[in-house]
């Protein structure tokens, strides 16, 4: 079994093209970064209703001069067919990473969830399917698990879901599964564990834990967790969520499982991450004096305590995460600070 270091190899002595929905979004923009990074073709597609053009930019500052001529964007909408069809021509691999995201957007608008994850979700399926792209990854969460108590969660075993949201991922995991049997089409899930990382959109309702604490740390406002702070989630930075992407993408058909946990393998308390975070700002920032959180009642929906087994990803897929939520956070804080300096 290649390492990712080998595929990465390999991928830079034989290219491939690549198609990445929801490619300005904060998955897929880190996602089109790393393939610019092994001189891929990368075909992008997003409606900019969550993706942000900024994200694109900071893209094209990031790469090597010439890479962002690797890249050719089509700005439409998964839930449109024709969109997805025109995408997916000559695409060899597709990493699928568009969907409304948020427990709570879910509750407050399951129309709208189910539309774009549920109709985008089977448009991409058809197209990709119809184009002869050779694969399909997509973007499922560890929301399936549910009220399923087991910990840590393994992939066979999974119990009701909590939310709209959950409920959208999994018929996704449904469809794919289909398209298998009945069309001999491989799609592969891999079930996300609280990604965070650069590009994480710290504004807006339904934004992320994180990047919503660090913008109210810098700006000295206080920070609200949704319960007593011993909810507790096994958080992935997002580079760990590249990885998955590629190697999923690259790996040898036969014998590859449909659905993958993603994510490092640890727990951590909204408390605990919360002075984490609090303290490598304050080590950047030497006059800030972070406060103590606010705690406010839980939220519906949202699942008590999360954490991945990752047995079935490193055995079949070699992977390997590359960062801790400590090291993912020594390099998203000074991020987040940098781009509020900037901004």
């Amino acid at each position: 079994m290649a390492t990712y270091t080998e595929v990465s190899q390999q991928l830079r002595e034989r290219p491939r093209t690549w198609l990445v929905t929801g490619v300005a979004g904060f998955i897929g923009s880190n996602i089109l970064q790393r393939l610019l990074e092994l001189d891929q073709k990368v075909v992008g597609l997003d409606n900019f209703s969550t993706g942000k053009r900024e994200n694109l930019e900071d893209v094209r500052r990031c790469v090597k001069s010439g890479a962002w001529e690797n890249f050719t964007f089509h700005e439409g909408d998964t839930r449109d067919l024709a969109a997805c069809r025109r995408a997916c021509e000559g695409a060899g691999i597709l990493l699928h990473q568009a969907a409304l995201g948020s427990v709570p957007r879910s509750i407050k608008d399951p129309i709208a969830s189910h539309e774009s994850n549920v109709n985008g979700f089977l448009n991409m399926l058809v197209a990709a399917r119809d184009a002869g792209v050779s694969r399909m990854v997509y973007a499922s969460s560890s929301s399936v698990y549910g009220d399923d108590p087991q910990l840590p969660k393994v992939e066979e075993r999974v119990g009701n879901p909590l939310s709209p949201y959950a409920v959208t991922k999994a018929i996704n995991e449904s469809y794919a599964a289909v398209f298998g049997r009945a069309y001999g089409f491989k799609a592969v899930g891999l079930r996300y564990f609280n990604v965070f990382g650069p590009r994480q959109d710290p504004d807006g309702p339904y934004a992320a834990v994180m990047p919503k604490w660090i913008d109210a740390l810098v700006k000295g406002q206080p920070c609200q967790i949704h319960g007593d702070g011993e909810t507790s989630r096994d958080f992935c930075f997002v580079a760990n969520a590249v990885q998955a992407n590629i190697l999923a993408g690259t790996a040898p058909g036969e014998g590859l499982a449909d659905v993958f946990n993603v994510s490092y393998g640890g727990t951590t308390s909204l408390t605990q991450l919360y002075w984490m975070i609090a303290e490598r700002l304050a080590a950047l920032r030497p006059g800030l004096t972070p406060g103590d959180p606010v705690y406010a009642p839980f939220r519906p929906g949202d699942i008590r305590h999360s954490q991945a087994d990752l047995t079935r990803i490193k055995t079949l897929l070699g992977y390997e995460p590359t960062h801790s939520v400590a090291q993912g956070l020594d390099e998203l804080v000074p991020w987040f600070a940098s781009a509020h300096a900037r901004s």
